[in-house]
């Protein structure tokens, strides 16, 4: 397969009708660990929010059990997309979602803000630092794939295209981002998390490359100084020398599809072992197209 021959796979696929199938050969094939490090700055970026941070501290669950935490965001995002938004694997999941946040007063507009930067920060990360940048149908992809999904929790006025979340995403930003101390400490602990990825000697160094690349005004909200010039080229330079590399390699061949790999569970997990350990208990309440 060359290089390029699943990007023209994708440009014959239809946004609404594949937009699963899109999302699988980006995250798996195409960009696997950026498309991680998008939803990773996705992360970060509902912690700039008072209102999301301190709902998060408040639980103690990135403190507690924040490799958890971390793996089971992931794992639900991979298990809506693995066969389908229609599928009963992805109605499953988010079945548990609404489960978990049922137990919270979230507004609506913070699901939306959160589903937004889900849709946004891979694009943005993969436009600045991917090996080529993303094409129209898998833009449209991630529009579709937010909509289905708030479609199925229940998230009121999700936008339909890739513009219309990102301007959400940042007219909210502009009216919400400020700073708290539950900002940085859920920040300080998510970044805890991410630094054992790494050798020892090595974290020091992480930390601050990953600093340099956040922007002024998350950084403003969560607390921490802008780096030296020099560190945020070193991070870029870094970053664009590895995305020349990687397009030089052949595609990733079909029979070793990038999956996540969780630390939390790694003798496997079952859909039940996802979320805090009080889920079960909870009521289990029919997603609203299963109301009718």
């Amino acid at each position: 397969m060359g290089r390029y021959s699943r990007l023209r796979e994708i440009r014959r696929m239809d946004p609404a009708r594949d937009c699963a199938e899109i999302l699988r050969l980006m995250a798996q094939y195409e960009f696997p660990w950026d498309y991680r490090q998008g939803i990773g700055l996705a992360f970060l970026r509902d912690y700039g929010v008072p209102r999301i941070s301190v709902l998060l501290d408040r639980t103690q669950e990135f403190e507690r059990h924040g490799q958890k935490r971390y793996d089971d965001t992931v794992l639900f995002g991979y298990e809506l997309t693995a066969e389908g938004f229609e599928s009963e694997r992805a109605r499953a999941a988010a079945r548990r979602l609404n489960r978990i946040h049922g137990r919270y007063r979230i507004p609506n507009e913070d699901y939306l803000y959160v589903l937004a930067t889900t849709v946004i920060g891979p694009k943005r990360w993969i436009d600045r630092f991917g090996w080529r940048p993303l094409c129209p149908q898998e833009v449209q992809a991630l529009a579709e794939a937010g909509r289905r999904t708030a479609a199925m929790m229940g998230i009121a006025g999700a936008p339909d295209t890739y513009a219309g979340f990102e301007e959400l995403l940042d007219s909210y930003e502009r009216a919400m981002f400020a700073y708290d101390p539950a900002n940085r400490r859920v920040a300080t602990a998510t970044f805890r998390v991410m630094a054992h990825w790494y050798p020892a000697p090595l974290r020091p160094l992480v930390a601050r490359l990953s600093l340099a690349l956040l922007d002024e005004p998350l950084l403003r909200a969560l607390g921490f100084p802008p780096q030296p010039r020099w560190v945020r080229l070193a991070a870029e330079h870094l970053l664009r020398a590895r995305a020349l590399g990687v397009g030089l390699l052949p595609a990733r061949p079909r029979w070793l599809p990038s999956r996540p790999r969780p630390r939390s569970y790694p003798f496997g997990y079952h859909l039940d072992d996802l979320g805090p350990h009080w889920a079960g208990s909870r009521p289990l309440e029919p997603l609203p197209q299963e109301r009718t």
